[in-house]
């Protein structure tokens, strides 16, 4: 077995700049939206070799040098077969990428139960792409530091490519939003929910794992045993890059047990108790805005009842997402917290009949409207729902409504919610009573009352310490303005139709 080159233990500064310096050996003949395909991979490839390597000597120790022991799986979190480590692969001077791309599938094979297709479809060896001699440098540029627990631990491990994921959204803004959500927007949605240690976690649409992330670190910080989440934790991602980060995400910061699954969450659920969709003790989801074309017509007899308050139009998917996620939130401590496109407040038709039918159910329990432009891929403003199977007696019949959309601060490509933001709005949610120009609790009563519409300005009007607004809060009353008359004109559409007014 090859000794191990003398490498260094990194602060998580300068973890972060090595990492990024990884991906810009790529720039060139990479897209900068492909950076992540390549970089995680080889980074997981890198730490798991390491430690396999550290994992080798110290049995070594142990047993006075007996190789056969020191092989032994018992010895391993990871298997290794001969010949497919770190060291295999840098020795290499032509066809570089063929041995990547081999020592991957083989690992992944010796590891079928928790490694499988965690390296993705990454093209390793197309040498128009990646030459030889770059993937050398970027082989070498690794091997200067040293991934083995004894010079870096979980922790700083995680945090390092938790920014790395941040960096690689900030390139790619217009398709960051398929695989990150900001991880304030998770702290808050995670602070609504609160899960505990024990408790089941889900997301349908996870992404890179944020939302997991961000209930294990929760639990943590409250005190709780985060060992306890282990086999509790569960998420569906439609891409295969995307699922893949996400487990190599979760095995980086140490959780050993969990079920990301890669597929299609509306057309093919992954998880069950019988013949029933699974239920969850937290479910929550930056789900994928107004999704088209999303299996509307497998839905009209969907075989989970996920269609109990009515098929959402081909042209959405919003509504699908929330009845999936209600189908599956626990009847007992079953909470929900869900990101959407305000749309879904406020547009009739169809999902104005659906959106009254989930009211009347009552488990709506908040509706927080944020600032605008705080997600990747959309300048638009977003909307956080807040479900519980069973809400405390005195918030039946009724609903928290925040209007924080002038929480944020601006910036140049894009806005931020900060960790005052944060706390603001959780504690306008926790606090659950009127605040003038902020927060109001309004009942169904009033709800039906304005046809079921919950767009937020119907309910909280906004005050303004001067006479005079900004340029930016004429803009936004503007759009909701906007948003308020397209409602209207949906309305009136629905109405010449039902008549036989409008063809």
């Amino acid at each position: 077995m090859a000794t191990p080159a003398s490498t260094t233990a990194v602060d998580l500064g300068t973890l972060e700049s090595h990492l990024w310096e990884a991906a810009n050996i790529l720039r060139g003949p990479v897209d900068a939206s492909d950076f992540k395909t390549f970089i995680f991979p080889l980074l997981f490839f890198k730490r798991v070799s390491d430690v396999y390597d550290e994992e080798y000597q110290q049995a070594l120790q142990e047993s006075d040098g007996d190789v056969a022991y020191a092989q032994f799986a018992e010895n391993h979190r990871f298997q290794i077969p001969e010949g497919c480590r770190w060291q295999d692969v840098r020795s290499k001077t032509t066809n570089v990428g063929q041995a990547i791309q081999r020592s991957m599938r083989e690992i992944e094979k010796s590891n079928p139960n928790t490694l499988y297709s965690i390296f993705g479809d990454t093209p390793w060896s197309n040498k128009d792409r990646l030459s030889d001699a770059l993937l050398r440098d970027l082989i070498e540029h690794f091997s200067r530091v040293s991934l083995a627990n004894r010079d870096i631990n979980d922790d700083i491990l995680g945090q390092a490519y938790e920014y790395l994921i941040k960096k690689f959204a900030d390139q790619t803004n217009r398709k960051a939003g398929e695989f990150y959500t900001p991880r304030s927007v998770v702290r808050l949605m995670v602070n609504i929910l609160d899960p505990k240690e024990g408790e089941t976690i889900y997301d349908p649409t996870c992404g890179t794992a944020g939302m997991l992330l961000g209930a294990i670190q929760h639990v943590k910080e409250a005190g709780g045993n985060v060992r306890k989440l282990w086999g509790k934790l569960y998420g569906q991602e439609k891409n295969l890059t995307t699922s893949a980060i996400a487990r190599i995400n979760l095995f980086l910061h140490g959780i050993e047990d969990f079920q990301i699954v890669r597929g299609d969450t509306l057309r093919d659920p992954a998880f069950f108790t019988g013949d029933s969709l699974a239920t969850f003790d937290c479910v929550i989801a930056n789900e994928p805005f107004s999704v088209e074309r999303w299996g509307e017509d497998m839905w009209v007899n969907d075989r989970y009842g996920r269609n109990f308050a009515g098929v959402p139009p081909r042209s959405s998917a919003d509504y699908a997402f929330v009845q999936h996620m209600l189908k599956s939130m626990s009847s007992g401590t079953g909470r929900m917290a869900v990101v959407l496109p305000h749309g879904v407040l406020f547009r009739m038709g169809v999902e104005g009949k659906i959106r009254r039918t989930i009211l009347e159910m009552d488990k709506l329990e908040a509706v927080i409207g944020l600032g605008p432009n705080l997600f990747y891929g959309t300048g638009l403003a977003a909307c956080i729902l807040v479900f519980r199977a069973r809400k405390k007696p005195d918030r039946r019949n009724r609903l928290l409504i925040v209007d924080a959309s002038a929480a944020f601060k601006k910036g140049r490509n894009q806005n931020a919610l900060l960790p005052e933001h944060v706390d603001q709005i959780f504690g306008w949610y926790r606090a659950y009573k009127n605040v003038e120009g902020v927060a109001k609790i309004v009942t169904l009563e009033q709800i039906a009352a304005n046809d079921w519409n919950l767009n937020i300005p119907r309910y909280v009007e906004r005050v303004s310490d001067q006479d005079t607004v900004t340029v930016q809060e004429a803009v936004g009353n503007l759009k909701l303005a906007l948003e308020d008359a397209y409602a209207a004109e949906d309305k009136l559409k629905s109405l010449l139709k039902r008549e036989g007014l409008l063809a």
